[in-house]
């Protein structure tokens, strides 16, 4: 069994890609169910095979502490985590080949809190990785770029577990757009030269120093384009969860 994680900003497109990814997955004849964790959530694109929700709710957090919905969020983000061992037991009945968890929304709730670390441990002790998820408009400006760089570089120092970084909505971008981020991503000089023309001032200084920092690390956040409405590069996306999983081996038949 294996299990993925998709992690993102608000608004990336985790749900959607959930959705479709799982989708993709089972016409390979893989037996694929999907975790949502997000206890605030109202309206998916999929219906879960398991639901915090079932268990959790922001609604009820609200009415049993007195708390707006922020509040009810963070105290939810740490409920989670007493239903780890719960989750992980109905994982194990269903015995499914592939686990796709769908995290919150706010990705600060679930990377940035104990819980989050403590959850990806003690779900299963099966293999796992992250999707990280760079949103693709967002990402077409440097500032922006260099920002989820950072996003990516405390992802790893938080799980460290093996990560795949996806380039989502790739359809919403042109393609010499799209084709300029990704090479963001493979090639340095590509980036900095970017930032030197896109930005000014105390931005540029920024933006450039951090820059370095993550490569003097040795950190590659490498892309992959992907749509979850056209299901363009998840032929690609599926391959670096195979080599991550399987070592290139075929985990769908």
């Amino acid at each position: 069994m294996f299990i993925t994680f998709i992690v993102g900003t608000a608004g990336s497109g985790k749900s959607l890609l959930t959705a479709s990814f799982s989708d993709w997955l089972k016409i390979g004849k893989q037996k694929v169910i999907t975790l949502n964790l997000d206890p605030g959530a109202v309206v998916l694109p999929y219906s879960p095979d398991l639901d915090i929700r079932d268990h959790i709710t922001v609604d009820e957090i609200m009415e049993k502490y007195g708390l707006g919905p922020n509040g009810a969020l963070v105290v939810a983000a740490d409920l989670i985590a007493d239903e780890a061992e719960r989750l992980g037991k109905e994982i194990e009945e269903v015995k499914p080949d592939f686990v796709i968890v769908d995290t919150p929304g706010q990705m600060e709730l679930f990377a940035f809190r104990a819980s989050g670390p403590y959850i990806v441990d003690e779900l299963t002790k099966e293999q796992k990785a992250l999707i990280y998820l760079y949103d693709s408009v967002f990402s077409v400006d440097p500032l922006n770029y260099v920002s989820n760089l950072f996003l990516s570089a405390a992802l790893y120092n938080r799980f460290f577990v093996p990560q795949a970084y996806v380039l989502s909505k790739c359809d919403l971008l042109p393609p010499k757009e799209l084709n300029r981020v990704v090479d963001w991503s493979a090639n340095p000089k590509a980036l900095e030269m970017a930032i030197e023309e896109k930005l000014i001032g105390t931005r540029r200084l920024l933006s450039r120093d951090m820059m370095h920092v993550i490569y003097r690390l040795g950190l590659k956040f490498l892309l992959t384009p992907v749509s979850a409405k056209t299901n363009e590069g998840f032929i690609n996306l599926n391959a670096i969860l195979e080599r991550i999983f399987a070592g290139g081996e075929k985990f769908t038949y």
